[in-house]
């Protein structure tokens, strides 16, 4: 999904690559284990990365829009994706599951307060994190912003993307009958569970290329071809979430709780040509609350690697540095 766009290269933006200093696998409980790595300085202001999907898993790229100088990253595969285990698997894995993991991080690892960074469904998990634990967070990162509502889910797989890039929604839907196609979410539900794994994974993979053929500016519209294991982990976490719509209390969940981050400062990054989560999500996000800094990218879509949100982003981080 967070693939390089453009003309010029994101990587001019970034640090260079780091290794980490620790790796552990932790059990959180309910037959689940997380991978968690730590890089950069041991010592450093901390900030945790949230990834996208749900179920996209971490990747070494997303350390490095942190001076390793400066920030003790810490980066996890969250419940059934990466290199966390038992893998695809959705039983126990629930946005509330993920909160209390994000805690037991914290707690494992003895930090009092850190930086959250995320984008995309990491940045509907970084809002949710900081309204049920707004003492723990120093500031939000957020890019591509994504609430979870009703609305953004009918404009990505109900048509509304789909009429920017008509050749590509129509392979997406191809794969479901006509009299199934007025609910892909449930449609693809029922074929990414469905026991048989060949089904599972051409329909995963179905799922997958329809998101990253939408993820940059300057797309194709062609969102290549995954490996099966990240295809059908990504496919299945994703649909599992957005079937139960996020596992939240009411439509607008996020929204109607923004009150609970008046004191906690944070920034968006939104790509002004964002296919997936277009930028209305985030200027509602940003009228609710007073902390905010929402920064508009003029030519760039959804991926963290965009150049120009990428440059943004590393901005954003010097400047937090600079103010630690």
């Amino acid at each position: 999904m967070d693939k390089v766009s453009g003309h010029k290269s994101a990587v001019q933006y970034l640090f260079p690559p780091v290794e980490p200093f620790d790796r552990q696998m932790l059990d959180v409980g309910d037959g689940h284990t997380i991978y968690v790595e730590q890089s950069g300085r041991a010592d450093g202001q901390p900030v945790v990365v949230l990834h996208g999907g749900p179920g996209g898993g971490c990747s070494p790229g997303m350390r490095r829009y942190f001076d390793p100088e400066i920030y003790r990253i810490i980066l996890f595969d969250q419940r059934g994706c990466g290199r966390s285990r038992p893998h695809a698997s959705v039983e126990a894995n629930t946005t509330w599951h993920l909160v209390r993991d994000i805690e037991q991080i914290r707690e494992t690892l003895g930090i009092d307060r850190w930086i959250v960074f995320g984008g995309s469904w990491g940045a509907t998990l970084a809002l949710i994190y900081g309204q049920t634990h707004p003492d723990r967070a120093l500031h939000l990162v957020l890019r591509g912003v994504f609430t979870m509502t009703e609305g953004e889910l009918d404009w990505f797989y109900g048509g509304g993307a789909g009429a920017f890039w008509p050749e590509t929604w129509v392979r997406f839907v191809a794969l479901i009958p006509e009299e199934e196609r007025h609910d892909l979410i449930a449609a693809y539900h029922k074929r990414l569970f469905s026991g048989d794994l060949a089904q599972e994974i051409t329909h995963a993979k179905a799922w997958s290329a329809w998101e990253n053929a939408l993820a940059t500016v300057q797309s194709t519209g062609v969102g290549g071809d995954s490996p099966a294991d990240y295809a059908r982990a990504f496919a299945r976490l994703e649909n599992h979430y957005f079937t139960h719509r996020g596992f939240l209390e009411e439509d607008g969940h996020i929204l109607a709780r923004m009150d609970r981050l008046r004191d906690v400062p944070g920034t968006i990054v939104q790509g002004r040509y964002d296919m997936i989560c277009p930028p209305i999500t985030a200027h509602k996000v940003a009228a609710l609350w007073p902390k905010c800094d929402l920064r508009m990218i003029p030519v760039a879509g959804h991926a963290l690697s965009e150049p120009g949100i990428s440059a943004d982003l590393v901005s954003v981080m010097q400047k937090l540095a600079d103010r630690a």
